[in-house]
């Protein structure tokens, strides 16, 4: 009886073991196949992909995989993702400074003005902003007491929505009837100068920070990937209060 009770916790042991480092991946970006953004995978689960056929995947600590096919077999390696959430957030940051010594960051925002709100869409420059699926867009411009007006459209030009700054306003939300459409691409145009602006749509139920910072980052959306992450940094300074 008690070899057989042995036997048992043995085998339990190591069952557990064996799931014990599988833990959800987020879809970030999928060629072919089923998987769209926002979906979830087990990092244990066997993921098939056909020659041609790609998907970006997020682990809960930030880190990014890409696997491609021809695969057969688990998405990620043995092991389990960063637990302590400094470490998380330090190797986003690295990740980061390595995008923005590039010229495609550089040009995505790293040397754009600092935003107070991860959420922002800075309408002053063009390139890739994020946005959720479920929030209007809020418009940012940086600090400036000038009234201004400005013009939002998508590239086939079928419908125009116009906002006004007043003096030292620096957001405006959207409507809620704004009719986006799907639109993926929009121009905003002030006085004769066009910026062409990308929207990265994140699924509203992706609401884990070192997540959210790595789906910005792999759009590149740096600059508002920046802004969530002195958030999170904040958070992370903050004393932690007495357990009662």
């Amino acid at each position: 009886m008690i070899r057989a009770a042995h036997l048992f916790a043995a085998t339990l042991a190591a069952a557990l073991a064996g799931t014990a480092f599988a833990y959800p991946l987020v879809v970030v970006d999928a060629r072919g196949g089923q998987l769209r953004p926002g979906a979830r995978v087990d990092s244990a689960a066997p993921l098939s992909l056909k020659p041609g056929e790609r998907v970006v995947l997020v682990g809960p600590d930030g880190r990014v995989s890409i696997v491609q096919g021809p695969h057969n077999g688990p998405p990620a390696a043995a092991g389990g993702p960063v637990q302590n959430p400094r470490l998380a957030l330090a190797a986003l940051i690295a990740t980061r400074n390595d995008r923005a010594s590039t010229v495609g960051a550089v040009r995505s925002g790293a040397l754009a003005a600092a935003l107070p709100a991860p959420w922002l869409i800075d309408v002053s420059r063009p390139g890739e902003r994020c946005i959720r699926d479920d929030a209007p867009p809020i418009w940012w411009r940086p600090a400036t007491s000038d009234a201004a007006s400005f013009v939002v459209y998508p590239v086939d030009r079928s419908w125009r929505a116009n906002f006004q700054w007043k003096p030292g306003e620096d957001q405006i939300t959207a409507p809620a009837l704004m009719r986006l459409d799907g639109a993926k691409m929009i121009v905003i145009k002030t006085g004769t100068q066009e910026r062409a602006i990308r929207l990265n749509i994140i699924p509203a139920d992706i609401t884990d920070p070192a997540v959210l910072a790595a789906w910005m980052l792999e759009k590149a959306c740096v600059q508002q990937a920046d802004a969530l992450m002195r958030q999170i940094e904040a958070g992370l300074a903050a004393p932690v209060p007495p357990s009662s």
